[in-house]
């Protein structure tokens, strides 16, 4: 396995492992992680261990027009029962991603030293959040929130292509409409989802090859 040294560069993907794992160590600088990103490749790792970067072979997207959106979802958005905003809140979604019980477990990899790294390069206009609220009909003197956040994503923009990294959802199909409302922004050619997910399954995404990824990624950023 090859170590990271200071200087900005990855080894050749043909030494990338069956797992993905193309390197160790480094750290998450800004530069480092649009480097990273910009070559397809990703931390993922978790606290106390060195950081591990992962190119896996095939890698999960979904291209805009492939977006299924079943009618009982179409419904609830007609509805307009959720409220959605964009970077209002990046580290209270970033912190719900980390902290949020999961039924599969996933989530706790967002280490201490992740949340720093990706809210400075929020802080850099990189990378981004959606925000899904409900009303609170709590409102009054004492509780002066007007909406409560129960559902997100955040990711970053690598040119015409975002890279989803985590979501959490705190009631049924928050974290749903908040990739939805991603997808038909209309500012993304691709989003990329890295690693295969069910759940996104369901909404149209799919796993292409490595090299089919690099290239778009190449072409897109």
């Amino acid at each position: 396995m090859i170590w990271l040294s200071e200087k900005l560069e990855f080894p050749s993907y043909d030494s990338t492992t069956k797992d993905g794992i193309i390197a160790l160590g480094g750290d998450l600088s800004p530069e480092r992680l649009m480097y990273a990103y910009q070559h397809g490749i990703f931390p993922w790792y978790s606290e106390n261990e060195p950081i591990v970067w992962y190119c896996p072979t095939k890698r999960m997207v979904l291209f805009p027009n492939d977006l299924k959106v079943s009618k009982s979802m179409k419904s609830i958005l007609n509805r307009k029962k959720f409220i959605i905003t964009e970077n209002e809140a990046f580290e209270e979604v970033i912190f719900q991603c980390k902290t949020v019980a999961r039924k599969d477990g996933y989530g706790t990899w967002i280490t201490n030293e992740m949340e720093k790294a990706y809210i400075k390069l929020y802080k850099k206009g990189i990378a981004k959040s959606i925000e899904v609220w409900l009303p609170n009909t709590d409102f009054n003197e004492n509780n002066k929130d007007k909406k409560v956040l129960v559902g997100g994503l955040y990711g970053l923009k690598i040119g015409d292509v975002f890279c989803g990294e985590s979501m959490f959802t705190k009631v049924s199909n928050a974290s749903k409409i908040a990739f939805i409302h991603l997808v038909q922004s209309n500012l993304y050619k691709l989003i990329d989802c890295q690693v295969y997910n069910d759940h996104l399954k369901t909404l149209g995404a799919k796993e292409i090859m490595r090299d089919k990824f690099l290239t778009l990624l190449e072409e897109m950023r």
